[in-house]
């Protein structure tokens, strides 16, 4: 079957939504989060989703039949190639038609039933720019997530509270509300590419302009990762942490991981000791904690390069 990019549902052309839900996906289905997302007041809703290039017609087609069946207001974006991860987002913010834009990854699940209309609700009483949190409770709790479910509850799951402490840092694209004018002021910067630090990154800058708040209304994170996938995308995030420094040095030199790097920059030959990092946090012989904490120090001693 031939779609038309985009693809729209019968809902799209009646609905004058206040909030855009944005969603880009890549060679993953997005299908339960969509079935999740539930709301008592479709007319002020719509989705939409990007498929970044997956060449995965299998998945297209799954959600375009399901957008056809929902009663909210739906539309499919397909790129013949991928864009990454900052210019897709900025590509489904130019298609959407909301005063609020709602940024969430493919692989998330609400953690409530209202979790919709929570964010509806918000879009009057909260700033321009609010992240929700992400959990790990309905998220996989299998041994060979192990590392990654320790290394997120260590320091991404954290309460409202918590991450106001320093809100430009928990500023991630998996549950994050922001209006429209605030992102056409602010896009994010198409320079980074990979995995990593480009929604950080924009945070930075919205923070400084106007202020960034932070609420409980968590999804969880279903997609973690094996361990080696997840030092992978730590060695793909370098140069972008390098982009990070260049621009807001002094912010994100209060960081643990910009501290740690800089203490690993001072021991000599990290080519030896690095790759034992590595080793020790992918085996599954050692004691998770120091699995985790192995995998900490690898990350610092790779951004030890570019701090």
């Amino acid at each position: 079957m031939s779609l038309p990019s985009p693809f729209r549902n019968a809902a799209f052309a009646s609905v004058t939504p206040r909030l855009s839900v944005l969603i880009p996906f890549y060679k993953e289905s997005p299908l339960d989060l969509l079935r999740g997302l539930h709301t008592r007041q479709p007319q002020a809703i719509e989705i939409i989703l990007l498929d970044d290039g997956s060449e995965r017609p299998d998945i297209t087609e799954a959600v375009a039949d399901f957008l056809a069946a929902s009663p909210l207001a739906g539309e499919l974006i397909t790129l013949p190639q991928n864009e990454g991860r900052a210019r897709g987002r900025n590509r489904l913010t130019s298609a959407a038609r909301g005063d609020y834009f709602l940024f969430l990854d493919a692989d998330m699940l609400p953690d409530s039933a209202d979790f919709l209309d929570r964010w509806l609700t918000e879009t009057i009483a909260l700033p321009p720019v609010v992240f929700g949190g992400f959990s790990l409770h309905q998220a996989p709790d299998e041994p060979a997530f192990a590392l990654h479910r320790a290394m997120a509850g260590h320091s991404d799951c954290l309460n409202a509270e918590m991450r106001a402490q320093q809100p430009e840092k928990h500023v991630f694209t998996s549950n994050l509300l922001i209006r429209r004018d605030v992102f056409e002021a602010e896009g994010f910067d198409p320079a980074f590419t990979g995995w990593g630090w480009e929604d950080t990154e924009w945070g930075m800058r919205v923070a400084a302009r106007y202020g960034v708040g932070h609420i409980d209304n968590t999804a969880s994170h279903m997609g973690l990762d094996r361990p080696e996938t997840l030092a992978r995308k730590y060695e793909q995030s370098v140069d972008n942490f390098a982009r990070v420094i260049a621009r807001h040095r002094d912010v994100v030199s209060a960081y643990p991981s910009y501290k740690a790097a800089r203490l690993l920059q001072r021991i000599p030959l990290r080519g030896l000791w690095r790759p034992m990092l590595k080793s020790v946090a992918l085996s599954g012989l050692t004691p998770l904690k120091l699995r985790a904490l192995s995998l900490r120090l690898y990350r610092a001693a790779l951004y030890a390069e570019v701090v």
